[in-house]
């Protein structure tokens, strides 16, 4: 098989072999549940989040948002799509992120003659022990960059589906689990730019987020001139945390308490957006699931255990414009997506029982009123 096209810096995850059984027919469910890692201590989480974003800020200048959200999508487990023009700086802020964690990083050039095997992996025949063997592909990594992704075909584009939704890939009829955390950022160009594809929407709307990167200012641009001649701050940069740290920091998210009112917020604005009559496609049910992991990453990043109607807001622009499609009228009179999104926030109230705060100290009990007091800390290992 050529690999070409690809740059794998481990092919196979540690441990994850294709000789002992453990590729699974049939259902992904049959296998084995993984064991979950336990979740960081507050002063931890926040050493080792500060750790990773000051290793992004050292190399993007001027772009400190851009870092916070790419580490908001990985701490919620989702995918990030990073798209503006060519030279701000996309493939650079994912090859960062990357090298901060110590874990398999793989990254895929997309181009139109790439087929979907070189993605995902082929079955090749083996003369010597007359069967076939699993020669796994690029996805095969626990942040696999996608440079250009709209620069394939579909087809192509088709082939991330599985892994990005079930954390798998399947070939001739054998499923391989992935290794995790496992995270796909990819970058592509506007589709008005020459040679490109548009991401189908179901491809789009497996991307928890979409970052456009946007050009640094002045004083930015004039610290990269000073800093980045004569060697690439990337070469600097060294992993801060593990692909351990990386999972119990997941799981400290995970437990973040979301409280009945903030979820009703929630499908309150994905219904908006379907019943909204600029748009001819509204937030997905997916969408809803993404933008509430999101918000919960936000919290706990602020250090806190519970999530507010200010999580949810500052993440739904990046985590719904992508997704949503405008209807031609609207679109001929100007509006876009993020004009849509915020009108629709700014339209849907925030009600006292919304924006109180859990009672407890832990989250798990909301009282019927905001308790005034520090806010509480992220959850503490017993």
């Amino acid at each position: 098989m050529d690999y070409h096209r690809t740059s794998v810096d481990e092919v196979l995850p540690e441990g994850q072999g294709f000789q002992d059984g453990s590729a699974v027919e049939g259902n992904a469910a049959a296998r084995s549940p993984a064991r979950l890692p336990a979740a960081m201590v507050a002063e931890e989480f926040r050493a080792a989040s500060e750790r990773i974003l000051q290793a992004i800020n050292t190399v993007i200048d001027g772009k400190a948002d851009a870092a916070q959200l790419a580490l908001t999508v990985l701490l919620a487990q989702g995918h990030l799509l990073l798209e503006d023009v060519p030279g701000v700086g996309k493939t650079l802020l994912a090859k960062t992120l990357a090298r901060t964690i110590d874990c398999s990083v793989s990254r895929i050039q997309f181009t139109p003659d790439l087929l979907p095997s070189d993605v995902t992996g082929v079955s090749i025949y083996n003369q010597a022990s007359r069967s076939f063997e699993f020669r796994p592909g690029a996805v095969f990594a626990n942040i696999v960059i996608g440079d250009e992704i709209n620069r394939a075909s579909a087809k192509t584009q088709s082939a991330l589906l599985e892994s990005m939704e079930e954390h798998q890939v399947t070939v001739d009829g054998k499923s391989y689990k992935l290794d995790e955390p496992f995270m796909v950022v990819a970058t592509q160009n506007p589709i008005e730019m020459e040679g490109t594809y548009p991401l189908p929407e179901a491809q789009r709307d497996r991307f928890m987020a979409r970052i456009s990167m946007g050009y640094p200012d002045k004083d930015s641009e004039m610290e990269m001139l000073e800093t980045h001649q004569a060697t690439s701050p990337l070469t600097r940069v060294t992993a801060v945390v593990t692909a351990g740290d990386v999972a119990a920091m997941i799981a400290t998210v995970q437990q973040v308490y979301v409280s009945k009112s903030i979820k009703e917020y929630t499908v309150s604005l994905g219904r908006a957006t379907r019943e909204s009559g600029m748009l001819r496609l509204g937030a997905s049910p997916r969408s809803l699931l993404q933008l509430l992991r999101a918000a919960k990453a936000t919290a706990a990043l602020a250090g806190r255990d519970f999530v507010l109607p200010d999580d949810v807001v500052s993440v739904a622009e990046p985590v719904l414009a992508h997704r949503i499609i405008l209807d031609r009228k609207a679109a001929s009179t100007g509006e876009t997506p993020q004009t849509v999104v915020r009108a629709i926030l700014a339209r849907i109230p925030v009600t006292p029982e919304v924006g109180a705060a859990p009672a407890s100290a832990n989250g798990r009990k909301p009282g019927p009123a905001p308790v005034a007091g520090p806010a509480s800390q992220l959850p503490t290992r017993r």
